[in-house]
């Protein structure tokens, strides 16, 4: 939010939030619903057919988070994909994905609300979710109960980045100012404030 606040400041525009969710996020993004995407989102190749990415903000991977009463459980795929676990994932994105291309004979228990699916893991309601491991650093901060499970090695590599319309001169825009965001250090200040 502060991110995008300074990129709308930047921009002279004022910051209006339009709700999304992953499995409309592209759908969206093409009706013009919406200007840009900020926050976690993984630059894919599908995504990049229709759409524009700006210069990457964050390099991130998969990685296990769970109750820290748990997390030793969790430390490998082979760990996690056994009978009787119960994988949560949100629906129509890299997470659900990761976990349909990773997990063959634990349960997958898709869960459509993504700002409540974190408390599913600390009620019980399942035992480990998959998700960009800068998440699960912020989410367990968030909830004290919950641990992330190696987010400085994850499963895979990815990268996150603004998702745009394939409007060549906002993008460039949008790269410029996060060069200069980042030079100035406002970038890592505002994350800082929210992942240290």
């Amino acid at each position: 939010m502060d991110l995008a606040e300074s990129l709308a400041h930047g921009l002279g525009v004022k910051l209006e939030i339009v709700p999304t969710a992953w499995p409309t996020l592209m759908p969206d993004l093409q009706a013009g619903k919406f200007d840009l995407a900020m926050g976690g989102i993984t630059v894919t190749l599908d995504r990049a057919k229709t759409a524009l990415f700006s210069a990457p903000v964050m390099r991130t991977g998969k990685a296990p988070i769970a109750l820290c009463t748990n997390q030793a459980r969790f430390g490998t795929l082979a760990d996690i994909d056994r009978p009787g676990t119960r994988v949560i994932t949100n629906p129509g994105g890299t997470n659900e994905r990761f976990a349909r291309a990773n997990v063959k004979q634990a349960e997958i228990v898709v869960f459509p609300n993504n700002a409540a699916i974190f408390d599913e893991l600390v009620a019980g309601r399942a035992d480990v979710m998959m998700t960009d491991a800068v998440e699960t650093r912020l989410q367990q901060k968030l909830h004290p109960e919950l641990c992330a499970i190696h987010p400085d090695q994850p499963f895979d590599f990815s990268e996150l980045a603004y998702l745009l319309p394939r409007d060549p001169v906002l993008k460039a825009w949008v790269d410029h100012w996060l060069h200069i965001s980042t030079e100035t250090g406002e970038r890592a200040r505002l994350t800082a404030k929210w992942l240290n």
